[in-house]
């Protein structure tokens, strides 16, 4: 198989375009300073990578606290976000490196310090998970809830091999009257387990968490998960259909992914780091050799999945994805049970200004929404 590594004068461009167009990973950067790193940067090697970005994040933690000082808290929570946002453009794609890790666990701190400054606030909760041995006791998530007299439909939404629970954006829900519960997909961040063929165990406890609270509708939870994360949003729709009244499923993965051919056409997409390699990271292992081997496994085709009967799923995705292809979005409507779908002229996930409302549109066919939400801060 050819093999392609990217070098920084290519993985350049694409991270100077999101800087300018502020998308993931650099939503919440000053895109000016980011810009200008860039320009001071020429490698992607994982500890200068790191260094540059958490250097940056310094300034803007001290504002924050000043404005905290003066007590000035929206001044403080936008100062907050930009020191999380440098962070994360840190640790950035995966925690594969001493310095990202360090950067990973300062995001948190700043994230969940601006916070305390959001409506709703944000609320750290430890989900008791039994897993195997080896493997870790409770699923953490950062729950937002609009104040209410009664039980709210929950969003449980998650990202994929690099946006993890602190990138997740809920607003729109919360806004609706929704509460908003964010996660990690197995294999990243604080994940009880790494990725493998049955990872959809760490559902189980995140829903029987929400059948436990009493502010809570467990009748009315809907998955939301986005990129790889949409390979368990799929799969979680067939494995825990009864238990869930809706799926999101955002670009993601479910058999041609895995195939050679298309790991090979891949590595050269508009993903900005080494693709393969950080699927790797997120499924137990590690490099290129180790991801052309294990993905096949995975299939959601192979493991006789598709075939089963699933909750509600909306496939969405951007039939120029180069990232997974759209092939997976029409395979799933070629098994089991009904799907609605709706691609976009677009890339990865099918980012469009209308994308977010489509969504939550489908979805309140299905679960009403409350209204009278708050969410916007």
């Amino acid at each position: 198989m050819k093999r392609y590594i990217r070098s920084y004068e290519e993985a350049k461009p694409l991270f100077v375009e999101r800087a300018r167009e502020r998308r993931n990973p650099m939503d919440h950067v000053v895109p000016e300073e980011a810009l200008q790193i860039l320009d001071q940067l020429d490698t992607l090697e994982y500890e200068a990578w790191a260094n540059a970005w958490m250097a940056a994040a310094a300034p803007h933690e001290e504002r924050a606290r000043q404005a905290e000082e003066r007590g000035d808290t929206t001044a403080a929570r936008e100062s907050y976000m930009h020191a999380y946002g440098f962070h994360r453009v840190a640790r950035y794609p995966c925690m594969n490196s001493p310095a990202k890790r360090d950067a990973y666990r300062k995001s948190q701190e700043m994230f969940m310090k601006a916070g305390l400054y959001m409506d709703p606030p944000v609320e750290r909760v430890e989900m008791p998970f039994k897993g195997r041995a080896g493997e870790g006791s409770a699923s953490i998530g950062l729950l937002r809830r609009p104040r209410s007299e009664h039980k709210l439909p929950i969003v449980v939404a998650w990202g994929g091999i690099d946006s993890f629970k602190e990138e997740r954006r809920i607003e729109p829900f919360l806004a609706k009257g929704f509460a908003g519960l964010t996660i990690d997909m197995p294999g990243v961040a604080d994940a009880p387990l790494a990725g493998s063929e049955d990872a959809e165990r760490m559902w189980d406890a995140v829903l029987d968490w929400i059948a436990a609270q009493p502010y809570l509708d467990a009748r009315k939870v809907v998955l939301w998960g986005g990129s790889t994360g949409g390979y368990w949003a799929a799969k979680a729709a067939h494995t825990h259909r009864d238990r869930v009244a809706a799926v999101l499923e955002q670009g993601g993965a479910i058999h041609y992914a895995f195939q050679a051919d298309w790991i090979e056409r891949a590595q050269d997409g508009e993903y900005p780091f080494e693709l393969a390699e950080t699927l790797a990271c997120a499924f137990g292992g590690s490099g290129f050799d180790y991801w052309v081997e294990r993905a096949p496994k995975l299939s959601l085709l192979d493991q006789g999945i598709l075939d089963q009967p699933c909750a509600p799923m909306l496939c969405i995705n951007g039939i120029h994805d180069s990232t997974f292809p759209i092939a997976d979005q029409y395979l799933l409507l070629e098994h089991g049970s009904p799907k609605s779908i709706r691609v976009y002229n677009a890339g990865h996930m099918g980012h469009e200004p209308r994308t977010m409302g489509d969504m939550l549109a489908w979805v309140e066919t299905i679960v009403p929404s409350p209204g009278g939400g708050q969410g916007l801060g």
